[in-house]
């Protein structure tokens, strides 16, 4: 397709996407991310590209772009998208930073529930014509202690959840203050990272990946742990030394762990795939019909106005100046 307005390089739908259609030319190819150098051509002609988390926006790519007004990165992560360097082509970047973390707070309460009460493997267990009541002997969440690590909108919101059922939290955040409204809302303690592991009955974490917490989750930090806690990972895979996790789950230092997002994806089988008491999940945390639809929607209209010559809603930096918009 010749003289397209917007490229959508991924699966991205909805009627959000239809609504965009009326008003520009789209190109749909959910498929295009798999291959580099059609994208780099296609990509050369477009004003708009929207990409999930599969599309690598490099700079090599940005730099071919030279019609480029707006990305749009359907969903909170920027790992695959050279912000800065748009940013220096005068491109804006939006993404999703809040229309998602419902449905990831949800997740993680069921990750939490299922590993204090064995809900996966005992049903797994039970499909097998056992009965085996001892074995799947639990534990409450009632009294416990939620760790957070990253306590943005997602950690917020799992921790008013997890107040819900009687827990106390702490959370490590280095970009908070003490005082934080929202933590003072929900009587949760501010603390260095340290304390939090060695207090958190379960730990929760909603990092980014950075240069700053790619590996912060290792063997020294997990040795820090309490004994028998639980590790629930919703946020980026690349935060974990995925071999010092596997360690610390078969040496017993913890009970537990729940990964929707690995180093790798999709990953190689391996020692985590074999472990009971460990619960894998394929990235879904996002996919919920709701949270989809809002995220579509969010950055569909963030594009749709940069194309109109407006201001995006959710820039990631609003100061960037952006580039002339033609028609």
């Amino acid at each position: 397709m010749s003289n397209v307005d917007i490229l959508i390089s991924e699966n991205i739908r909805g009627a959000a996407v239809d609504a965009l259609s009326e008003r520009f030319r789209v190109s749909f190819e959910p498929d295009l991310w798999k291959d580099p150098e059609k994208l780099a051509e296609k990509v050369k002609s477009c004003r708009a590209l929207i990409v999930r988390n599969q599309t690598p926006v490099t700079a090599s790519l940005i730099d071919t772009a030279q019609n480029l007004h707006v990305i749009g990165r359907a969903g909170v992560g920027l790992d695959n998208v050279d912000y800065k360097h748009a940013e220096k082509a005068g491109i804006v970047v939006s993404f999703t930073p809040d229309q998602n973390a419902i449905s990831v707070a949800e997740i993680v309460m069921g990750m939490m529930l299922s590993l204090a009460r064995f809900i996966a493997v005992a049903d797994a267990d039970t499909k097998k014509g056992n009965w085996n009541r001892q074995r799947y002997v639990g534990t409450e969440l009632y009294g416990k202690t939620l760790g957070i690590v990253g306590a943005g909108k997602t950690g917020f919101l799992t921790a008013c959840r997890a107040k819900a059922f009687g827990m106390k939290v702490l959370a490590y955040d280095p970009f908070l203050s003490r005082d934080n409204i929202l933590l003072s809302e929900l009587q949760a303690e501010l603390v260095e990272l340290d304390e939090l592991l060695a207090q958190a009955d379960v730990l929760s974490c909603h990092l980014p990946a950075t240069p700053q917490t790619v590996g912060l989750l290792n063997h020294e930090r997990f040795a820090r742990m309490k004994q028998g806690a639980f590790f629930i990972n919703t946020s980026r895979g690349k935060v974990v030394v995925e071999a010092d996790l596997v360690e610390a789950l078969k040496s017993g230092k913890l009970a537990g762990a729940a990964l929707d997002v690995r180093g790798k994806e999709p990953p190689q089988t391996g020692e985590l795939e074999a472990m009971p008491n460990v619960i894998l999940t394929p990235h879904i945390a996002a996919f919920t019909r709701e949270a989809q639809t809002r995220v579509t929607m969010a950055v569909c209209e963030d594009v749709g106005r940069v194309l109109d010559g407006r201001p995006a809603v959710n820039a990631v930096r609003r100061t960037t100046p952006a580039r002339r918009v033609s028609s």
